[in-house]
């Protein structure tokens, strides 16, 4: 059994003098790192999504149930399923003075959808076949064909037109603003005391970069940080639960951890391979002893909380026997039954965040146990994301943040979603799930509920992704912060809302 292989050790902190946080009107938030771009139309990364949120304001934005509601829109008409008027709010100021446009608008999707530009929203909006800005406060968006998605996806953040491409000093509308990034250290925001809704409550936000998590605790519990969000060693949590100076907050979430396959690889395009490992990882003894039970068992990238989701998909429990069998079956012998030598050994690649790494090893010896080998290799981000997003991988393990459309499964499933212009990472080839994902943008109701559920399952079977969990979400934070929302897509937009009692 698992916990019999694995001592889990619980980080031994030293208690520490506890000092003043850094001021009343600034909240300090230690995260693991940094967005790797901060140019809403090419970023892809989940701290850039969060940071985003805070910086920049699009179209429409996504409710607390995943609703639609008016952002820079303040509402928009559709006299047809192909056409799309928006009516910007006026007097609208981005960060820099300039009042928000027509143009703007236009320039940033025109952006989007020039090629040279490589950016990896471009598949999602290739409905688009024009747009219009009339005049200064409306914007037309004429499709070539009906999309279901095209509405809920224009939460892109809009910049000003002429943004120079890759930015890392955003100018953004939304209710803070850009004061400086430290790639290594720290970014910060000011509250936009013009921003158009009400202003945040907080004067500044700074993001701490602290790779670290025994540093980054360290540093909530001695005051030099106001919270920590995901990720969170779960062993962790009872020690924080016990200081009364602190509160921990969970949520059930919409993310979705997996393993990627690369199905161009030699090994791994065999589905022989990708279902002996899918059989032999344990994942609800992981989630019990590992994530302490902050997850519950995934089958898809659609979860339970979106109306999408499609639970009556081929399944993977647990069995090392089997696994076995099918690799006997496929011609992937033991050579020496159940000694130590193994059939053959995938590459796994992984950040070097320390629970990821501890998950790692549990796959290494669950995986070892049918005779497949493991050769861990744990990167930094930036170097991990960027072998991941050009193939360089056989196996890896990420996690999607904010699913809320079906429209999702053809940007990571569509054989024309690879990098740049999606993220297909795996290679990943179904002509059916081509078909259907392109079908599913163009239904409506209870047919486009067909097309996704019968998509899900496909996926299920060909085993591209193998499905781990669905995370519930932690934060932890000083007890004296006040108004944060923990969202199931782990946005963050609750923190305009966030303030520090005295």
């Amino acid at each position: 059994m698992i916990y019999r292989l694995l001592v889990l050790l619980v980080i031994a902190l030293p208690a520490c003098h506890r000092e003043a946080p850094v001021g009343q009107n600034t909240l300090v938030i230690a995260m693991e790192s940094g967005p790797v771009l901060l140019d809403p139309r090419l970023a892809t990364d989940a701290a850039a999504s969060r940071i985003g949120d805070l910086l920049f304001a699009g179209l429409v934005q996504r409710g607390d149930n995943f609703s639609i509601a008016p952002d820079l829109a303040k509402k928009w008409e559709t006299p047809d399923r192909k056409t799309y008027i928006f009516h910007l709010r006026d007097g609208v100021k981005f960060h820099n003075g300039k009042s928000l446009t027509a143009r703007d608008v236009k320039a940033e999707y025109d952006f989007i959808l020039d090629p040279k530009n490589k950016s990896p929203l471009k598949g999602t909006f290739k409905a688009i076949d024009k747009i219009e800005a009339p005049d200064e406060l409306t914007v037309i968006f004429r499709l070539k064909t009906p999309s279901a998605s095209f509405l809920g996806n224009l939460t892109v953040g809009i910049v000003p037109e002429n943004t120079e491409a890759a930015t890392m000093s955003p100018v953004g509308a939304g209710p803070f603003k850009f004061v400086e990034y430290d790639l290594d250290e720290k970014l910060v925001l000011a509250r936009y005391e013009k921003f158009f809704d009400d202003p945040p409550k907080m004067e500044s936000i700074v993001f701490r970069i602290i790779p670290d998590e025994t540093v980054r605790t360290l540093e909530l519990e001695r005051g030099a940080a106001h919270m920590i969000l995901n990720p969170v060693t779960p062993d962790l949590l009872p020690r924080f639960r016990k200081d009364k100076r602190l509160k921990v907050v969970t949520s059930v979430g919409t993310n979705y951890s997996y393993l990627g396959f690369n199905l161009e690889d030699r090994l791994t395009k065999n589905r022989a391979v990708r279902e002996a490992v899918a059989l032999a990882i344990d994942r609800e003894g992981i989630i019990q002893h590992i994530l302490k039970g902050l997850a519950k068992p995934a089958t898809g990238p659609i979860s339970p909380a979106i109306e999408f989701y499609e639970g009556n998909v081929a399944k993977y429990d647990h069995n090392t026997r089997k696994a076995k069998k099918i690799l006997d079956d496929a011609g992937y012998t033991d050579p020496d039954g159940d000694g130590p030598q193994m059939r053959f050994t995938l590459k796994y690649s992984t950040s070097q965040n320390e629970l990821r790494k501890r998950i790692a090893e549990v796959f290494q010896w669950q995986l070892g146990r049918a005779g497949i080998g493991l050769d861990i290799r744990s990167y930094e981000w930036g170097t991990f994301y960027a072998d991941i997003k050009r193939g360089n991988f056989q196996l890896y393990s990420l996690t999607w943040v904010g699913i809320v459309d079906p429209d999702i499964l053809r940007y990571i499933f569509h054989s024309a979603s690879t990098p740049p212009d999606g993220a297909n990472r795996g290679r990943y080839s179904n002509k059916r799930v081509d078909e259907l994902t392109d079908m599913g943008d163009k239904t409506f109701g209870e047919e486009r509920k067909k097309v996704y559920s019968e998509i899900q399952k496909i996926v299920a079977d060909d085993l591209p992704y193998v499905s781990l969990w669905y995370s519930i979400n932690v934060a932890v934070m000083d007890k004296r912060v006040m108004g944060f929302k923990l969202a199931p897509d782990e946005n963050l937009k609750s923190l305009r809302n966030v303030w520090i009692e005295k």
